[in-house]
């Protein structure tokens, strides 16, 4: 399957949430890359949405959910018959790119499907050398960039934005699928407790953990700036300090918002204005 293909030429699976790349926090394959670059980008994307809708689904059994991921699995192993994973192969296989990637993110939706809390901040940072880090990985090896120069920046920038994701939404994630991505070391040494997230809005002890974690995610955002200017392709790069102008007013969000009962989210302006700043350097 050509990987060139845009993304409503796949049908989606039976546990599809229809959410596409524009509908996300970050930008995927922006105008801002080269053409040649998209169309990998976009093959992992597809594949990599339909594992998260897989995972994510709030009905699905759990087995199921397991069932459609390993489908997944044996379509990168061209042992299967899955549309997404076989045009990611393929499209791995012409670039000659290294597919533990993607079996890495795989690793992660399985987890997201049996683990739903994180007792450290350790453990939540390992999840997102699974589920977060991968994807900029691949990006970066797609552009052939230098992994020593450009991986450690990557990961920070990585695990940041994946953190910020889950902060955002964390009374959606406990209330639809019972999974809670705080700490729960962090929640106790504040005094929240777990059903405090089902709340309308954030008790004071929640509020206070959920700020504890943007702040130790604005560290992770610190030790990223750096990235952008280690990246040799000038439109990745370009697109690299859009994304994290973007996370740091995110996460500046979440230091004295409650996600719980104010929108954190950016709008489309909110996110043009942030993005046409990082460009022109202000």
């Amino acid at each position: 399957m050509d990987a060139a293909l845009p993304a409503d030429t796949l049908s989606p699976g039976p546990l599809s949430s229809g959410k596409g790349h524009r509908d996300e926090n970050f930008p995927v394959a922006s105008w801002l890359l080269k053409r040649e670059h998209r169309a990998p980008i976009m093959a992992f994307y597809r594949f990599a949405r339909k594992a998260d809708d897989i995972a994510d689904h709030e009905h699905a059994p759990p087995v199921e959910k397991l069932r459609q991921l390993a489908t997944m699995r044996d379509g990168l192993a061209n042992a299967g018959t899955d549309a997404e994973a076989l045009a990611l192969r393929d499209t791995m296989a012409a670039a000659r790119i290294d597919p533990v990637h993607a079996g890495d993110l795989l690793d992660a939706f399985t987890r997201d499907v049996t683990v739903r809390r994180y007792a450290t901040w350790d453990d939540l940072i390992g999840y997102c050398r699974l589920s977060a880090m991968p994807v900029g990985r691949f990006v970066l090896d797609v552009h052939r960039e230098d992994r020593e120069e450009t991986w450690p920046g990557n990961d920070a920038l990585c695990a940041a934005l994946q953190i910020v994701n889950h902060l955002q939404d964390c009374g959606k994630d406990y209330r639809s699928l019972d999974r809670v991505y705080i700490p729960l070391d962090t929640m106790a040494a504040r005094g929240a407790r777990v059903e405090d997230l089902g709340a309308a809005a954030a008790s004071p002890a929640l509020l206070a953990a959920i700020r504890d974690t943007a702040a130790r995610t604005r560290s992770l955002l610190a030790e990223s700036r750096g990235f952008a200017a280690r990246i040799k392709d000038r439109r990745l790069a370009a697109e690299v300090r859009v994304i994290q102008r973007l996370a740091e007013d995110l996460t500046r969000r979440l230091l004295v918002r409650d996600p719980l009962s104010e929108r954190v989210h950016h709008t489309n302006w909110e996110a043009g204005r942030l993005a046409l700043a990082a460009l022109v350097g202000r």
